[in-house]
């Protein structure tokens, strides 16, 4: 497998557990077998993100796929948590939400996201992003190496 088309470590901060059915469907239907890891709220994903508790082992992700609006910790505070840790801030994160507020794009991009997403309410054009962010992910665009 060349580089371009190496799995990828993709983490999914999601709560809804119909989105992270979704997410699993698309990825599980694309070409190249990414690993999908989904934690389900924010502190969840700084623990994973930082490798604590029952993260120890976990992989550093090449993606992180974040949801906004989240239980203990949001989007919002896990982006800029991850932003401003020197560790973490070349994870490309793509925001993947169900808000459409300007504020809250303009904030995403403020906290350094790469992406902004708008999550469509649609089965099928839902599946059809999540394919599309992960195509793009592993074959258009060169991550940086752990």
């Amino acid at each position: 497998m060349t580089p371009e088309t190496r799995p990828i470590d993709v983490l999914l901060v999601e709560d809804d557990p119909g989105d992270v059915l979704m997410t699993r469907e698309a990825f599980e239907d694309n070409k190249v077998a990414n690993n999908l890891y989904v934690v389900n709220d924010g502190v969840m994903a700084m623990e994973f993100l930082r490798k604590e508790g029952q993260y120890a082992d976990a992989p550093t992700p090449d993606l992180v796929l974040l949801d906004l609006n989240l239980p203990r910790m949001d989007g919002r505070e896990v982006l800029a948590a991850l932003k401003e840790d020197p560790e973490l801030r070349r994870i490309p994160v793509v925001v993947l939400t169900t808000s459409e507020a300007e504020e809250d794009v303009l904030r995403s991009y403020s906290l350094h996201a790469n992406a902004y997403v708008t999550k469509p309410v649609d089965f099928s054009r839902f599946i059809e992003v999540v394919r599309q962010i992960d195509e793009f992910f592993v074959t258009v665009v060169r991550l940086p190496s752990h």
